[in-house]
């Protein structure tokens, strides 16, 4: 793994899978674009029909290149299709609603540029973030899913399931991400987890939970596949 410490001579590569988020993908990518590091940022439209796509076409920023999918295929899709484009050196994933804050980008992205981690996971659970509360029923789900997917990687996460997870490259060449929708989330988990020799941290991040009023989609049943997702990607291979 190459030393980044003093932060220059890198390229950060943002990936955000979008879809109908017409309402918040302006700010979202104003706010990406004005953190302070060489980027590219990767907008994957995953069929979108509120006219997310026409905002796309017509955004004209260089550093922003929009990746379309003719129909609705789920995160992992455009995950999946966004890193097979990326160029930088660091790859951070970051949500197209307004629930994380590109100001973290600091803090996520110093144990990687200090050299002391490969991995970096944000966490909405840990100490010292700014949270705004959404239901107990999501924050207890996600809080048992990270316990068992503690039990089983042996990590020690308070947060497998967020949004701010952020690579070197270099951890992220092996992997082939098989989950389309949420699943994304325990299968990357398992998968890093499996590489012995990468350093895996986690640092607090500011959270602003949406409910379903305002546009959150992930479900109970992705609640189910990414249950099944945590035994399937540890036991099973």
């Amino acid at each position: 793994m190459k030393p980044m410490s003093s932060g220059e001579g890198f390229l950060l590569s943002v990936v955000i899978p979008v879809f109908n988020e017409a309402g918040t993908i302006g700010k979202v990518l104003d706010a990406v674009l004005s953190a302070p590091f060489e980027k590219e940022v990767l907008v994957v439209d995953d069929g979108s029909a509120d006219g997310t796509g026409d905002f796309l076409r017509a955004y004209g920023d260089p550093r922003v290149r929009a990746l379309f999918h003719e129909a609705n295929r789920g995160k992992g899709a455009a995950l999946r299709t966004g890193f097979r484009e990326v160029k930088g050196d660091v790859v951070l994933i970051q949500d197209a609603d307004l629930e994380y804050d590109p100001r973290d980008y600091f803090r996520l992205l110093g144990p990687i540029l200090e050299n002391r981690a490969d991995v970096v996971y944000g966490s909405r659970f840990a100490d010292r973030g700014h949270r705004r509360t959404g239901r107990l029923w999501h924050y207890a789900g996600n809080r048992f899913l990270t316990l068992l997917s503690n039990l089983l990687t042996r990590l020690a996460l308070t947060d497998m399931e967020t949004c701010y997870k952020v690579f070197r490259k270099e951890a992220l060449e092996g992997i082939t991400i098989e989950e389309n929708r949420f699943g994304f989330e325990p299968e990357i988990t398992a998968k890093i987890a499996g590489k012995k020799h990468l350093r895996i941290c986690e640092v607090p991040v500011s959270y602003y939970g949406r409910t379903y009023r305002d546009g959150k989609k992930i479900g109970w049943r992705d609640g189910f596949r990414a249950l099944w997702c945590i035994l399937k990607y540890n036991l099973f291979r």
